[in-house]
């Protein structure tokens, strides 16, 4: 059995350089209070905890001599101010790249423009981009975009990891919806360049292996992605979830991970389905 481990699979820079900001503030203040989950991965939160840093749900919980660090999903501006007048210690783990989308979108609202975001209801990441500005229409699917008004001007901006596939359907759509329509692609890299090896792997390996929360949209899609392409595509946790059956016979198994898996995970993974494959070679980096 030959293994083949998708070159990006898991951490983005973004998450990566949240996680390590964390665990670094919590050992510098001895402790710091993370404002929702920083990262949709129960594992890296739980060991975050352990580390110190602790989530809180509203900013009241922090402590008056602790910082709070704001996730990698973004923070709405409300949320902003008010922590700066309770005079908090802030430390910003937002993606640079979530950054740009806020930026985007306030700049779509200076024009004038209806701003649309397509993403997840509730995410995390969406909720905090509709916070940068008035009256943002987050829409989903196409059937979502079909009930919209027609209207004159309007500006889309996208959650970072949403499928390319989605968001045409949904221009496609708006297309007919809006007279003045400009769309910024707002999908960042690590996603396109994830989903595009996830695509490739899937349709050369005899069975899928994507790890991820069950909590994290991302990891969610690229399960989509392989499932669309090879039938034998499984989401798992960690190496507990990986059933032997699965391998019976499977001459390639393809790997790949969310950008919120941690290494560790992704290593445990491998080196349990080497043991089920009775595998003694190194495992394959697929570009």
């Amino acid at each position: 059995m030959k293994i083949l481990l998708a070159k990006d699979a898991g951490y983005c820079f973004g998450v990566r350089d949240a996680v390590n900001l964390a665990y670094n503030s919590a050992k510098e203040n001895k402790g710091v209070y993370m404002l929702g989950t920083i990262v949709h991965n129960e594992n890296v939160v739980d060991d975050l905890s352990k580390a110190g840093a602790r989530v809180v749900d509203i900013l009241e919980d922090v402590p008056n001599n602790k910082p709070v660090l704001f996730r990698a999903h973004g923070t709405s501006a409300e949320i902003w101010k008010e922590a700066q007048e309770k005079n908090l210690d802030i430390i910003d783990a937002t993606c640079p790249l979530v950054t740009e989308i806020h930026n985007e979108i306030i700049k779509l609202e200076a024009e004038g423009r209806c701003c649309i975001i397509i993403g997840d209801h509730d995410h995390d990441e969406v909720v905090g981009i509709a916070a940068q500005v008035k009256d943002a229409v987050i829409i989903a699917n196409a059937a979502e975009a079909m009930e919209l008004r027609k209207m004159k001007k309007a500006g889309v901006v996208t959650q970072s990891t949403q499928m390319i596939e989605n968001v045409r359907e949904i221009i496609n759509v708006l297309m007919e919806k809006v007279f003045d329509l400009r769309f910024v692609n707002t999908i960042c890299f690590p996603t396109r360049r994830n989903h595009a090896q996830i695509k490739e792997l899937a349709t050369v390996c005899d069975i899928m292996i994507v790890i991820g929360s069950f909590t994290s949209a991302n990891s969610m899609r690229l399960t989509q992605l392989a499932l669309e392409r090879n039938k034998k595509s499984y989401q798992v946790t960690c190496a507990d979830d990986l059933d032997p059956d699965w391998f019976h016979d499977q001459q390639k198994v393809g790997i790949s991970a969310g950008a919120s898996t941690p290494d560790d995970i992704i290593k445990g993974v491998v080196n349990k389905i080497k043991e089920i494959g009775q595998v003694a070679e190194k495992e394959v980096v697929y570009e």
